[in-house]
Order: C-alpha cells, then sequence, then structure tokens
C-alpha cells in the first residue's frame, strides 16, 4: 500500500521529487550520495528483491541508516541501533528573518562541521549543505549557531541540523534561526516540519512553543548488512 502522505516516507518522496538529483538507485531503494545524507529509501512495502538492492547499493557489513521505517527487516540483519523519533509540522509558526543570522556556503563547512561535532545535532556531512538553506549566526568571527534544510519532500521542506554551541546556549539563538529558516521556506509556498528524538523534551517543547505540533511517531534505525551477502542473492522478510 502506498503512503497516504509524502511525510509518511519523507527520504523517498524527496530522492523522487525535488532531490531526484542526488539520487542514487538500485531496483526501487534509493539513497543519497555517502557525503551528502547517510539515509536511504526503502518502498513503502519493501519485499525480498528491495533487501537484496540494499545489500548490493551499501555493500556487506555495511550499516544502512533507515530514516522513518517501521516495519521487519531480515531475520538476519542486525540492528545497530534505534532510536524512536517524532515529526513535527507548522501548526502556526512566527515565521521571520532574523538580521543576524547569515547564509552559509560551502567555504563554511568546516566550521559547520566542527560544530556539528561538538553539539550532535544529527548527520551533517561535507555536502549536506547542497541540500538547501543554511544559515548561521557569529559571535567575534565564530560560527556559533546554524540551522538549515534537509529533506524536501514536494511541498514539504525538514529544518535540520539545529545547534548551538553550549557557551551560547540560553540566548534564543536556535530559535531565531529555525524562524528565519522557516521564513524561507514559507517564501517558496512550502511548509515547515521536523525531526527529533521522542525523548529530546527539551528539543520538543521548544518546537511546539514555536508553533509546530506532532504529527506522527517515527522512528530512526541503523540496519547491518550481513557479511555473507553477495548480490543478487534473494533476502527472507520475517
Amino acid at each position: 500500500m502506498s503512503a497516504a502522505h509524502v511525510l509518511d516516507n519523507p527520504a523517498l518522496a524527496s530522492l523522487t521529487g525535488p532531490h531526484a538529483p542526488f539520487a542514487e538507485r538500485r531496483g526501487r531503494v534509493l539513497r543519497y550520495p555517502l557525503d551528502v545524507s547517510p539515509w536511504l529509501a526503502l518502498p513503502d512495502d519493501p519485499d525480498e528483491r528491495d533487501w537484496a538492492d540494499v545489500a548490493a547499493l551499501a555493500g556487506p557489513g555495511a550499516g544502512v541508516p533507515l530514516a522513518g521505517y517501521t516495519g521487519p527487516v531480515p531475520d538476519d540483519w542486525e540492528i545497530s541501533f534505534h532510536i524512536e523519533g517524532v515529526q513535527l509540522v507548522d501548526a502556526g509558526l512566527a515565521a521571520a528573518p532574523d538580521p543576524e543570522a547569515v547564509r552559509l556556503t560551502p567555504a563554511d563547512v568546516p566550521e559547520m562541521l566542527d560544530l556539528v561535532a561538538r553539539t550532535r545535532p544529527g548527520p551533517f556531512l561535507p555536502r549536506t549543505i547542497e541540500l538547501g538553506t543554511y544559515l548561521g549566526i557569529r559571535r567575534g568571527g565564530a560560527l556559533v549557531a546554524m540551522a538549515g534544510e534537509r529533506l524536501h519532500p514536494p511541498g514539504w521542506t525538514e529544518i535540520s541540523a539545529v545547534c548551538t554551541d553550549p557557551a551560547f546556549r540560553g540566548q534564543g539563538l536556535a530559535a531565531r534561526l529555525v524562524r528565519a529558516v522557516a521564513h524561507g521556506i514559507r517564501e517558496r509556498g512550502e511548509s515547515p516540519f521536523l525531526h527529533t528524538g521522542a525523548q529530546n523534551t527539551n528539543a520538543i517543547r521548544l518546537y511546539e512553543a514555536l508553533g509546530f505540533r506532532l504529527r506522527r511517531r517515527t522512528a530512526f534505525l541503523e540496519a547491518r548488512v550481513p557479511e555473507a551477502l553477495g548480490e543478487g542473492r534473494a533476502v527472507p522478510v520475517a
């Protein structure tokens, strides 16, 4: 059965929609280049052939991050991690540009990667900036906060990589940047949405206070391809 809404399988909707130029495909399985985003997109009803294509695309022993997938995985695939998550959507966000926010460019990526390494907001890789607009706030010339755009299902854009240097927390910088990124999304006639961990209650409170509401509960998991799997071998699914 097909997903009832593009946000039910946002990685697939992105890679078959606005982010199609990034898509690496094998059969019905798609993924981003590994230096852009780790996420792989399964069809809504993956079968044995699809899991064999995942194995062939990723390679034996590879960890395969699956965003939003809550179905079964093949019996002999190890679940490397599993995090319960939530998906939040715009429900009256007061989006607005921010006079202190600057658009970040590929020249800023080393600083962005350093900030992400220290704050761990989620995956951000050397070419993630190509997925959309990233805004930052600098103090004394140093990048101290940022937020940007990641998944892009038709009509929607995900706000991601929201993070603030620990020395500058409590000043409302993350909230300001979320509003500013959302303003750009709205200017294109699209709606902002985002994901976070279900246990990240502080972030959820912030996003709800800004005007987001819970749309659905989801999950983030990584399944590891068995070392023994070879290209083209069928993969039994429970």
